[in-house]
This record gives C-alpha cells, sequence and structure tokens, in this order.
C-alpha cells in the first residue's frame, strides 16, 4: 500500500511540475482577421482597380479589398440607403456632392484623382467615319449609359447636344446600366457604335475609335474619390486612398487610359 501511494504521489507531482512550466511559456497568439474594406468604384475603373488591389493587399497582407462595381448613380444610391462601403470613387462630381450634402462623406479625404475622354467606338470593320456619320441611314442602333444615371452617358449627351445631333438620332438609341454594358453592345455588334471612356477601349475586343468628343463639348470629366463616413476603418480607408492617388498606382491608370490629375 505505501508503494502504490508513494507513486501516486509521484506520478501527481510530475504532472504539477509539468504544468508549472507550461504556465510560464506564453501562448502564440491567434492571427487577427484582416481588415475587410469595401470600395465602391464606377464601373469604368473595373480593369485598373484589380491590378492594384493586388499590388496593395501584396504589401498590406492586414487588408482586404473587395470591390462593389456599378454605375455611379447607382453605387451613390446604394451608400444613401446604407450599404456598407469605406471608400467611394466615382466617375463624375454630381453623385460625390450629393453624398456630401447629406454629410455621407469625410469632406477632408475628398480629392479629385483622374480624367478621361469620351470617344465614339465602333466594331473594327466598320466605316464609320465620324460622330456626323451617326443620323446617316447606315447607323440604326447607337448605344450610351443612361445619362441619369451614368456619367459616360450623361457627358456623352452633353457632346451629342453640343454637335447638333440628340435630337436627330433619338430612336437610335440604346440605354445601357453602365459604360461597360456599352463597350460589350459594341463588340457584340449589337448596336452600330457606341460612346465610352478612352479608357474602356483599352480592354475593349473587335473594336476600334472613330474620334474623339471634341474640347469643349461636353463638361470636363474627373473621378473624385473620398472615405464614407459611416466606415468602420477610417484609418485604413485613408490609407487605401493615400495609394490610389500616389505614383506607383498613377503609373496603372495610366497604362489603362486614365489621366491622373495633379501628377
Amino acid at each position: 500500500m505505501r508503494r502504490l501511494l508513494f507513486l501516486l504521489g509521484l506520478v501527481m507531482f510530475i504532472a504539477a511540475a509539468a504544468a508549472g512550466c507550461g504556465a510560464g511559456k506564453e501562448q502564440p497568439e491567434a492571427e487577427a482577421e484582416p481588415v475587410n474594406l469595401i470600395i465602391s468604384a464606377a464601373a469604368s475603373l473595373k480593369d485598373a482597380a484589380e491590378e492594384l488591389k493586388d499590388i496593395y493587399i501584396t504589401k498590406h497582407p492586414e487588408v482586404n479589398i473587395t470591390y462593389n462595381f456599378a454605375s455611379s448613380g447607382t453605387l451613390q444610391k446604394q451608400i444613401e440607403e446604407g450599404a456598407p462601403a469605406d471608400v467611394f470613387i466615382s466617375a463624375g462630381k454630381p453623385q460625390m456632392d450629393a453624398l456630401a450634402e447629406k454629410d455621407l462623406i469625410v469632406k477632408e479625404t475628398r480629392q479629385d484623382l483622374l480624367s478621361n475622354e469620351i470617344v465614339l467606338i465602333t466594331q473594327s470593320d466598320s466605316n464609320l467615319a465620324g460622330f456626323e456619320e451617326l443620323a446617316g441611314s447606315d447607323v440604326e442602333k447607337i448605344s450610351i449609359g443612361t445619362p441619369e444615371s451614368v456619367p459616360a452617358g450623361k457627358y456623352a449627351k452633353e457632346a451629342l447636344i453640343s454637335l447638333g445631333l440628340w435630337e436627330k438620332i433619338q430612336p437610335k438609341l440604346v440605354f445601357a446600366k453602365d459604360v461597360r454594358q456599352v463597350l460589350t453592345y459594341a463588340e457584340t455588334g449589337n448596336v452600330d457604335a457606341g460612346l465610352v471612356y478612352r479608357s474602356d477601349t483599352v480592354i475593349g475586343e473587335g473594336i476600334k475609335i472613330v474620334a474623339a468628343a471634341p474640347a469643349g463639348s461636353h463638361k470636363p470629366i474627373v473621378y473624385p474619390m473620398a472615405v464614407i463616413k459611416g466606415t468602420g476603418h477610417p484609418e485604413e480607408a485613408k490609407a487605401f486612398t493615400e495609394f490610389i492617388s500616389g505614383e506607383e498606382a498613377a503609373q496603372i491608370f495610366t497604362k489603362y487610359g486614365f489621366k491622373p490629375l495633379n501628377k
């Protein structure tokens, strides 16, 4: 019996000693979940933005980027209705102005990021030679973004009015939900011509630029950017906007046909 009690005591001593040694060691901390930033961005930015995302998360593995691409008007309405967003990059000033008026952006983070150009496109084998031919019988369908919600459509309408073509081509117009849909219509031959941003043509297939909208035919194209006031990650959101407005990002935007401002 004594021997059994001795052995039992020895086992308990060894167990206690092992526990004591373990107590002094720091347990490894669980890795923190990456911060997820939701970036609401105009559809025309898609390709450049995706490349910039890859660069950013490589440098900042603690941050994950989720994009919400749509027309600027649609994104504006979503933010007004409470949809989650940390940063908004619009293809037009009116949409950002509307959010500013409702105090939904961090005003000191607002900046004009990019410019662009409206161009007339057709399929590569088209004989269309200029804007003036849009009113001719050879052109049956012309696509632009819906002017009320798509900035590219608004600029296109202004240019067509300036050129005296708007009223003449009304029956031919096919309105699109965003500028990328206009590009798709032109690529597939569903329309004879479309008005898009020059940056969209960089990734277009089977299309060509016929002409650029004349200088002064529409309001200046400006892409403003700002942090959304309701963000749960203000520091990370601001850091992302600083990267997007920096020199490295400017080179990517230029590659995709945009014109970085203040560079």
